[in-house]
């Protein structure tokens, strides 16, 4: 969504681009100038595949020394690495594509990065422009198709206009809330004639984002935390994106407050730190959900009350008052009412809200709540925490834990290693098993929940920063999504690692058949030969020992490394051997126990006081005493 400001219209500034120094004016083609216009914006990788409509962009391209080009082998690949790529660095990811099947295979990634406000621009060939509406050959409208998840959008049917709209795209997707956006170029228009001249003039007009907050809603904000007895920092993946993370614990160790980590969020609060009670939500830790629920105040900072987090929303934080600071004042009061609404960034909000606390607990009575460090909340909080924390059993016939393979991957890693989850089951273990310190550590698909995500992400994260080991962390079912893009890491000497949580199901959805569709386990077994129905529901298996597909055989094809692993005793060598590896990708097919579930869990739809720690075990929250 455009943020809207409310201030008086003013000037607008050229887009703020990486390289702004002035080009002589020089006549080259549309796609030239396309290439051109990419070196001057800082793009040095794109991720994309050649097709007719976008061909004359790929000739100049092979001469560029400044962008590096990708080749994957699916378009969906393309924009899953631009934003593994983005997420990674903290630039803007680019990914292109031809029109029609190509352009339309972008939309689950573009969907993707829009809901996870990743900032990335995809840059697709179109018709020639007089075919425009008559259904050519591999004809799609995707500026329309895409218009609801991305931030903007852009048809460019005049060569002269190409250098401003590259200008204003990587400007749109990287300030404010970023997100995608999409410059659709037809095939005519890349090949005409034009005088290429930087940095363009750029005009947008309606789109100025707010970023500094306004004083008196800070004050209103810091005057809540100072009266509080029960606050809690929610914390959300805008403060990654506003890079804010050194200003949030700074105000935390000043209030004493805890703090919650969305899935978005990992790693913008250290996990260790003794403040930090970890993820709240469907699958968050009791502490983190309960410390919600029970809050007099809810400092919401760049989340957006998503139904994962809150659960049946009418029964949400009953007793809390809210202070909700985002970039995108559409997400204020969009789901829960905020007490204290606060427009601006992140970084902004929080450093304002630093200097504004010290001065309310200055003024504050030596025995107040806050003055205390909120002493009698942390006595709750920590009960909760040491009665009910993260914790799994390991299977009793000997086999591999899953969460086990996920804490030793992420205990035996280097330090700074990248971690790029699927969905599902692997990803929530992921969440709660490996520690995250730092920031940009944690990659996932949080609000789609794509699977497929993994892969190309890790070799997206890898491209942008190959001095960082990358794991991805992915489930038999996404893998066999994307799997193709090992070859794309393979040939071009990206060395990521794969580690594959196999449990030969898709994992969540046969949890959720376990608990809420009496063990009727309908087409979620990835080695039945077939559906079936009745007595024959699982299907017929295929015969012992038989894996279809053999990932270890499949990545050996891919000109990746292949091993498995089945044995607990084999573990920590097996990580240690894939660690080793940096020449090529290393693809770990890990044998799992097939009935471990993820705990803590809400099921959808309830309400958060009914969280589960473990299966039939509902926490003691002390209600009475309270």
């Amino acid at each position: 969504m455009t943020e809207q400001s409310t201030a008086a219209p003013k000037p607008q500034p050229r887009a703020r681009t990486v390289g702004q120094q002035k080009a002589a004016p020089a006549e080259m083609t549309g796609a030239q100038s396309l290439i051109r216009s990419l070196e001057e914006v800082g793009a040095d990788t794109v991720f994309g595949i050649p097709g007719g409509t976008i061909l004359p962009a790929y000739d100049p391209m092979m001469d560029s020394t400044r962008v590096r080009h990708i080749l994957v082998r699916h378009e969906q690949g393309a924009g899953h690495a631009a934003t593994g790529y983005a997420q990674a660095t903290g630039k803007v990811g680019v990914c292109m594509a031809t029109s029609g099947p190509g352009a339309t295979n972008l939309v689950t990634p573009l969907a993707d990065a829009h809901m996870d406000s990743v900032p990335l621009v995809a840059i697709t060939g179109q018709v020639a422009s007089g075919a425009i509406g008559t259904d050519a050959f591999q004809e799609a409208d995707i500026c329309g198709i895409s218009m609801p998840v991305t931030k903007h959008n852009f048809l460019v049917t005049d060569p002269d206009e190409i250098p401003r709209a590259i200008a204003e795209a990587f400007h749109i997707a990287s300030t404010g809330r970023p997100g995608p956006v999409v410059v659709d170029i037809p095939k005519d228009t890349l090949q005409k004639r034009t005088v290429f001249a930087w940095p363009p003039v750029c005009d947008l007009p309606g789109y100025r984002p707010v970023t500094k907050p306004h004083a008196k809603q800070i004050r209103e904000a810091a005057k809540l935390i100072a009266e509080a007895r029960r606050p809690v920092l929610y914390v959300g993946g805008g403060v990654l994106k506003a890079r804010a993370t050194a200003e949030l614990k700074i105000l935390a160790e000043l209030t004493k407050a805890p703090v919650t980590t969305t899935l978005m969020a990992i790693g913008a609060f250290p996990d260790s730190h003794p403040q930090h009670l970890g993820m709240p939500g469907m699958h968050g830790s009791v502490a983190a959900v309960t410390s919600l629920q029970k809050a007099d105040l809810i400092v919401a900072l760049g989340a957006r009350f998503d139904d994962r987090v809150t659960g049946k929303l009418d029964s949400f934080a009953p007793l809390a008052k809210v202070v909700h600071a985002d970039i995108d004042p559409a997400e204020i009061g969009k789901n829960r009412a905020a007490d204290v609404p606060i427009v601006g960034d992140a970084r902004e909000v929080i450093a304002d809200l630093v200097v504004a606390v010290q001065a309310e607990l200055g003024e504050a009575s030596a025995g107040g709540a806050a003055a205390s460090g909120y002493a009698d909340w942390w006595k709750q909080l920590d009960r909760w925490r040491e009665t009910y924390p993260l914790g799994y059993d390991l299977p009793e016939d000997g086999s591999l834990s899953p969460q086990q393979v996920i804490q030793r991957i992420g205990e035996l890693a280097p330090q700074d290693t990248v971690y790029a989850a699927g969905v599902g089951q692997h990803q929530m273990w992921a969440a709660h098993y490996i520690d995250y310190e730092r920031p940009a550590t944690w990659l996932n698909s949080g609000g789609l929940g794509t699977m497929g995500y993994a892969v190309p992400a890790a070799l997206g994260a890898k491209v942008g920063r190959p001095e960082s080991t990358v794991w991805a962390i992915d489930g038999d079912g996404c893998f066999q999504m994307t799997n193709q893009e090992l070859a794309t890491a393979a040939l071009n000497g990206v060395p990521i690692k794969v580690a594959i949580i196999n449990n030969g199901a898709l994992g969540m959805v046969r949890q959720w058949q376990t608990l809420f569709y009496n063990q009727r386990y309908s087409n979620t077994r990835l080695h039945s030969a077939t559906s079936g129905t009745g007595a024959a529901q699982d299907g017929e298996q295929l015969s012992k020992g038989t894996r279809c597909p053999d990932f270890v055989k499949l990545a050996e094809a891919m000109g990746c490394v292949g091993i498995r692993c089945e044995d607990p005793d084999e573990l920590d060598s097996v990580i240690e051997k894939a660690n080793a590896v940096d020449d090529r990708p290393v693809v770990v097919d890990f044998i799992v126990h097939e009935d471990a579930m993820v705990w803590p869990m809400v099921a959808a739809g309830t309400s958060n006081d009914e969280v589960m720690a473990a299966r039939g075990v509902r926490p003691d929250f002390g209600d009475d005493e309270e």
